[in-house]
């Protein structure tokens, strides 16, 4: 059968490169860190890695490398079930604890990545007797989760307060109504009006979501996220985020939520109920980031100066970069081909970055998403800036 198909296929992959859209995945041979030695392709050799969402620097932290070595002897590989047939230990239900306490939430639960977490939310909540409104750019796996659900589907423009108040009042013949936004929108950089947003919640009798996955960790005081930002956490209904960014950078994601949403979850939630659990190496590794993360600001504020200062650098330099202090920061280049060449490039000159466009943002709105990382240092974050330059240069050449 596939023989029918292989043209097709192979005429799509055709158009995909021919566009300048082709997304090839380089190799890289080292732990994931602020310098990576890539093995294939462009410069083979060590480079200084600004792709990653290694925030905090902790994806090779000695301390988080020791808590997963001691948790392999103590909890084994891996728990070859799901969690209610036997897929449970301790270090599951202490991770939950740990996490409900942390985001100032009733309840947790783990999910195996945060895409799954965002799918499984929706369909156990609303039917189609409800709606769920959610901005235009949502991650791909709240769209995802939501499609899953029959809920009446709404979308109001990014962070657009008035566009989202209509669709409030447009739906208030619905049982249930959720609204659902990024905290951080990961393409952007900017960050969700979470205060506002509850706000509007509280006068149309609303609940509210919020994917913090970009967040988590590094935003907020004390690292909690865009709630804390905008001290909203007693006002948010349920959060979900990932353990794969700057918590640890492993993988697992989470809903934490009021106590009664995630005792449903854990009866309903198709991922979670056929998927196996989290690996116990995670969980126990993703105590001691919470340690780490809880005990010192210093990782936020190296993140927060190296974010500042590739900002500024880089707009004296005369780059396009959207406005903020998120260490997501974008450089608008417009054109696909153009953003591929350029993080080419930069490749050539020791800097790892990724050019991102169409469909992971709108067509004509290409960009190098470069991330910043406590991991950095302030030289590193210099010969950053001298590369893009240097590329630039050789790309108008």
């Amino acid at each position: 059968m596939f023989d029918n198909v292989r043209a097709d296929v192979a005429a799509t992959l055709d158009e995909i490169r021919e566009a300048g859209l082709f997304k090839p995945e380089r190799v890289i041979g080292s732990p994931q860190s602020a310098a990576v030695t890539v093995t294939g392709g462009g410069r083979p050799g060590e480079v200084l890695n600004f792709c990653a969402n290694n925030y905090l620097g902790l994806a090779d932290h000695p301390e988080v490398l020791a808590a997963a070595k001691d948790a392999l002897d103590r909890w084994g590989y891996g728990m070859a079930s799901v969690r209610f047939i036997c897929g449970t230990q301790d270090v599951h239900k202490e991770l939950e604890d740990r996490l409900s306490a942390f985001l100032g939430q009733e309840d947790t639960i783990l999910y195996s990545s945060c895409f799954d977490a965002n799918g499984g939310v929706f369909e156990t909540l609303l039917d189609d007797r409800d709606a769920v409104i959610s901005d235009a750019l949502n991650h791909a796996s709240i769209i995802d989760g939501i499609r899953l659900s029959k809920a009446r589907r709404h979308r109001y423009a990014n962070r657009d307060l008035a566009d989202l108040e209509k669709q409030l009042q447009d739906t208030q013949d619905a049982r249930r109504r959720l609204i659902v936004t990024d905290g951080v929108f990961s393409m952007d950089g900017y960050v969700a009006p979470l205060r506002e947003i509850c706000d509007l919640a509280d006068r149309y009798d609303a609940m509210v979501m919020v994917d913090d996955s970009h967040a988590v960790g590094f935003v907020g005081a004390g690292g909690r996220g865009t709630p804390e930002l905008h001290g909203v956490m007693d006002r948010v209904d349920i959060i979900t985020g990932t353990l794969g960014k700057a918590l640890g950078g492993a993988s697992g994601g989470y809903v934490a939520a009021r106590r009664e949403i995630v005792a449903l979850l854990r009866q309903r939630s198709r991922p979670y109920l056929f998927s196996n659990s989290l690996a116990p190496v995670i969980a126990a590794a993703s105590l001691k980031v919470l340690d780490l993360v809880e005990k010192s600001n210093e990782l936020r504020e190296r993140l927060a100066a190296n974010t500042a200062l590739f900002r500024t650098r880089m707009t004296e330099a005369g780059f396009e970069i959207l406005p903020g202090d998120h260490p997501i920061a974008p450089v608008m280049i417009g054109d696909a081909a153009e953003a591929g060449r350029l993080a080419e490039l930069l490749l050539e000159r020791g800097v790892y970055v990724i050019g991102f466009s169409y469909p992971v943002v709108p067509h004509g709105q290409a960009r190098i998403r470069v991330q910043l990382s406590a991991a950095h240092s302030t030289e590193d974050v210099e010969r950053a800036v001298a590369a893009f330059m240097d590329a630039r240069a050789a790309l108008e050449g």
